[in-house]
């Protein structure tokens, strides 16, 4: 795919479009919004970034954007990436310098994944920073591929229905996060940070590590996809259409007071 080609312009509209439909059906973003937008150096990140500039300038309502990147000082982090990026895209953004890096290493066994402990510390700071800096929104760069996969890793390894919702209030309550990318593939996204020559930068303390509960339920979605193409499509749409009812939790729904009617 060639940067200004037919598919590339198709690929982009289908972004941008999924994109803003997600933000519209779940109201992640108002008028007078303070968006802070995590910025990894991934390509879910980047693209997540791209699409909301370009929204910025065409939504009809007025919102602020500041990319915000957390160095936690992993060993070879290469620290002039993001800001050399973002200056010359022109993008408003601060580098926040935490040593989490030293807390996980310290903490966790050899041999086993770093990824739990790692993620809470990061979100806690990015929490943290956005409070104290007046961001009325946090925006992550979660796709519908990651929400799919969640579900499932709930539901085998964890014994309960839940995932990753578009929305949502941190359970301290003061932030509100939104995943815009809901409605969007890892598939496109890929292409289009390929297309758009991304200066990725790979996690160097945790994406050596296999997260292998996630890398199954992966594989099974991907054998399913070959198998039943648009499966994923369909449990997403699942989510987003539930009879309480038709499930078995006894917090959503009276099921002891159940009555047939009277004659």
């Amino acid at each position: 795919m060639q940067p200004g080609s037919v598919n590339a312009n198709k690929l982009a509209k289908r972004l941008r479009r999924l994109t803003g439909q997600a933000i519209a059906d779940y109201r992640m973003i108002e008028d007078g919004d303070r968006v802070m937008v995590c910025l990894s150096g991934g390509k879910d990140s980047y693209t997540l970034l791209d699409m909301l500039r370009h929204l910025q300038a065409k939504a009809p309502v007025s919102f602020e954007l500041r990319a915000v990147n957390l160095d936690q000082k992993q060993p070879g982090f290469p620290e002039h990436v993001l800001p050399d990026y973002l200056d010359a895209a022109g993008v408003d953004y601060e580098i926040l310098e935490q040593d989490t890096y030293s807390v996980v290493t310290d903490k966790v066994p050899e041999g086993r994944t770093m990824c739990g402990l790692c993620s809470r510390l990061r979100r806690g700071i990015l929490y943290r920073y956005a409070r104290e800096n007046g961001f009325t929104k946090i925006a992550l760069g979660h796709h519908r591929d990651d929400i799919v996969e969640t579900l499932f890793l709930n539901m085998f390894f964890g014994g309960r229905m839940a995932a990753m919702p578009p929305k949502l209030k941190s359970d301290d309550g003061g932030n509100v996060v939104i995943r815009p990318l809901a409605y969007c593939t890892e598939r496109d996204i890929g292409k289009w940070a390929a297309l758009q020559d991304y200066p990725i930068i790979p996690c160097n303390l945790c994406g050596s590590q296999d997260n292998l509960q996630r890398q199954v339920i992966k594989s099974m979605l991907a054998d399913w996809e070959r198998t039943a193409p648009g499966r994923t499509e369909q449990i997403f749409r699942s989510m987003t259409r539930i009879a309480p009812s038709q499930l078995a939790d006894t917090d959503l729904f009276d099921f002891a007071g159940l009555r047939p009617d009277p004659d």
